[in-house]
């Protein structure tokens, strides 16, 4: 299992953008298994909804792509690299997710070449699929996004 401090380690993504608590099983190059534990207080539950609180679907494929960046980056090719999203295919969204459920996130990766790839990724709260999508994704240098 990897800490969040382990995770930090391998992804650039940082609070308050951190999705994931946890990963509980990780083959580099090929997928992870990771958890976020949803909290009432989290920040996004001030605005989405007030006495309703969801967690925003984006924000799920967003935690979905973050897992699978840890399979990536875990690559010696690709450390220290940044994954930025090329496209998000096939998403649905099953069920709602709010604070008290354990966010659990599976990620394969389909195909990685040349710093492109694909992804498939699977959420789940207690075993039920409540999103699903496919990610499309490239991994840079950061000294090519001006930095």
């Amino acid at each position: 299992m990897l800490t969040i401090e382990q995770i930090k380690s391998i992804i650039p993504h940082r609070e308050p953008f951190l999705l994931l608590d946890r990963v509980i099983e990780l083959e580099p190059g090929r997928r992870a298994v990771a958890e976020k534990d949803i909290l009432a207080e989290d920040e996004v539950f001030m605005g989405h909804f007030p006495g309703c609180p969801v967690m925003p679907g984006v924000l799920i494929i967003e935690a979905l792509a973050q897992c699978g960046a840890v399979a990536v980056l875990a690559c010696d090719d690709y450390r220290g690299k940044i994954p930025l999203f090329a496209g998000i295919e096939s998403a649905r969204f099953r069920t709602i997710v709010r604070p008290g459920d354990t966010l659990r996130l599976e990620t394969d990766l389909l195909a990685v070449r040349s710093g492109f790839g694909k992804g498939r990724g699977s959420a789940k709260v207690g075993g039920e699929t409540v999103a699903e999508a496919n990610l499309l994704f490239k991994v840079v240098d950061a000294t090519l996004m001006g930095r």
